[in-house]
């Protein structure tokens, strides 16, 4: 686009380099935003992306140590030589976890602080207040403690309190991590609805593509080793190989349409899967692809492993988290377990590991009675593996933390030793066995907690949540790790909020709502069964919408097909 104004934000012959590490983490970057520009910042793990928006708000160099060489200008300040004080005038920013932005003991506090701090008159503060809390549509919670809050309740409240500064920049870093797909969704609605409103200029950083396009950006800035790499309309960008060799995962939909041998151009608008132009001959060439796939394979039923019979639980007395939930999962399985926030999904796992006692029902494993077994014992057979890694990590070594249930079992420390360097080489820590986990990245933290648990070889996995927080090349990685666990007789039971991932890697979907399980199906059927999608917080998956564009009935097979040719090309490209 063109713009006649001068730039919010510009970066020229810009580098920075952390006092700790011997190279630059972002090298000679030439960037300009424009007022009121929307801005998606992707790119893999590890690439500078989080460093980039870390000089924007000035954390770096204040807070974290290190070198600026060249220039940066933000909204007319030379960010180089200011505060984070300074700059938090101009750029407000919105963390990934909310929780780790509170400060007030209520909502209202917590918005106001900024302007309490600079000793505005109460009647000013409080209508300031009253007017963001309405903007993010908050205003009807202002009284609650923030532990009363969904997650997508204080991604707002979040948004409210750097937006009560009148910033001309929000800056939001992967503000999709820990949120369900339809409170993800709608933060995405939020973020688009506030830009129009306010104008202010919105640079996102996000693994999540895909789910970021649900509203248009201006621009996609590719990062890659500290460099950018491009800087393109979405159209464009998703025109290119550039996403998946860089270790990003592009829209489903537009994968499905080079399954099918159809030409990806930046005229065929390809950046969202209702408006995508498809012309006679591609729409011909997508039913030719699903015909000539044929159905896929039949399951051979399995024994039991984990039998649960109405099973109830609740935290306090009189009120129910888990109410008459009954299931079956079978020896060698791969299961997703999906559903909205305070669904029930990890009171379950609590349940099944020992972590708490239900108030009614059964739960057997291998045949035998579960509830009679305490935790220890439970977690020889079955590992959970829990969605914030800092919460699991009790050593400040990996190779300890990783040996530290052996040696807990009087194991010789030679066996030990071989254990857990096996089990670091499956889960890629292996160059890192003598690193301290405080050098690690969130990504890699989460796998030293899979690679504790792994390390007991247990007949049972269940992990909250196992790739939030990755690229695509890591969260591959993890999946690809785990189904060949999986192969190797490891049942293993997924807790998450991402589609693609019970899409693409499990055959079948436990679907929570309100304590109860409300479906019991294979994960394609879930994602195209509307009313399912709607009750239960999911996201339809857009290879749905283009089955239906394309009128390819029914859309569930199609989906199966793309999931089976994903999982072929995917296992020769390794």
């Amino acid at each position: 686009m063109t713009n006649k104004q001068s730039p919010v934000i510009s970066f020229k012959n810009y580098s920075f380099q952390y006092r700790a590490q011997k190279r630059p983490t972002l090298t000679n970057i030439n960037l300009d935003i424009y007022p009121g520009e929307r801005v998606l910042i992707a790119g893999p793990s590890g690439c500078g992306k989080s460093t980039l928006a870390g000089c924007i708000n000035g954390l770096n160099p204040c807070s974290n140590p290190g070198k600026a060489t060249g220039e940066l200008i933000i909204d007319g300040v030379d960010a180089t030589k200011s505060s984070i004080f300074e700059l938090s005038a101009h750029v407000g920013t919105v963390l990934q976890d909310p929780d780790g932005q509170f400060i007030g003991l209520t909502v209202g506090e917590d918005i106001a602080f900024s302007l309490e701090n600079s000793c505005m008159p109460q009647d000013e503060m409080h209508q300031i207040t009253r007017k963001v809390a309405e903007l993010v549509k908050i205003n009807n919670h202002l009284d609650y403690a923030p532990h009363e809050l969904s997650g997508g309740q204080k991604q707002r409240v979040s948004l409210a309190g750097v937006m009560v500064d009148q910033v001309k920049i929000l800056l939001f870093d992967e503000p999709l991590a820990n949120l369900d797909p339809a409170t993800g969704k709608q933060t995405i609605e939020l973020i688009d609805e506030i830009q129009k409103e306010t104008d202010t200029t919105v640079v996102i950083i996000e693994h999540r593509l895909e789910d970021v396009l649900w509203r248009d950006v201006d621009r996609i800035i590719l990062i890659s080793e500290g460099r950018i790499l491009a800087d393109l309309h979405p159209d464009e960008l998703l025109a290119t190989d550039l996403l998946v060799e860089n270790g990003i995962r592009e829209p489903l939909y537009l994968t499905a349409m080079r399954y099918a041998g159809i030409t990806l151009t930046p005229e065929k608008k390809p950046s969202h899967a209702d408006t995508v132009t498809l012309p006679e001959n591609d729409v011909k060439q997508l039913q030719q692809w699903f015909q000539s796939r044929g159905a896929g394979k039949q399951e051979t039923e399995r024994e039991p492993l984990l039998e649960v019979k109405n099973l109830s639980f609740g935290y306090t007395k009189g009120e129910r988290t888990l109410q008459d939930v009954s299931l079956t999962i079978r020896k060698g399985e791969m299961v997703s377990i999906v559903g909205k926030n305070g669904a029930g999904k990890s009171t379950f796992s609590k349940l099944v590991c020992g972590f708490e006692d239900p108030d009614q029902g059964e739960i057997r494993f291998a045949g035998k009675d579960l509830l009679t077994e305490n935790i220890r014992h439970r977690a020889k057979h079955i590992g959970y593996v829990m969605q914030n890694p800092n919460q699991m990590i009790s050593k400040t070594m990996i190779f300890d933390e990783v040996a530290l249930s052996l040696r807990n079992t009087g194991m010789d420390e030679a066996a030990i030793r071989e254990q857990v360097e096996e089990t670091l080489k499956i889960c890629g820590l292996y160059p890192f066995r003598n690193w301290p986990i405080s050098a690690l990245s969130f990504g890699q933290k989460k796998r030293v907690t899979i690679a504790s648990v792994l390390v007991q070889n247990p007949e049972l996995i269940i992990l909250d949540e196992p790739t939030a927080g990755q690229d695509f090349y890591h969260y591959t990685e993890i999946m690809e790790f785990l189904r060949k666990l999986n192969e190797e007789g490891v049942t293993v039971v997924m807790i998450t909020h991402d589609m693609h991932l019970m899409l693409e890697y499990t055959s079948r979907a436990l679907v929570f709502a309100d304590g109860r399980l409300i479906a019991d199906d294979c994960a394609a059927a879930v994602l195209c069964n509307q009313k399912l999608v709607e009750r239960a917080a999911l996201k339809e998956t857009s290879l749905f919408t283009l089955a239906n564009r394309a009128g390819i009935a029914p859309a569930e097979a199609f989906v199966e097909c793309f999931i089976e040719e994903d999982r072929e090309v995917r296992s020769h490209g390794r």
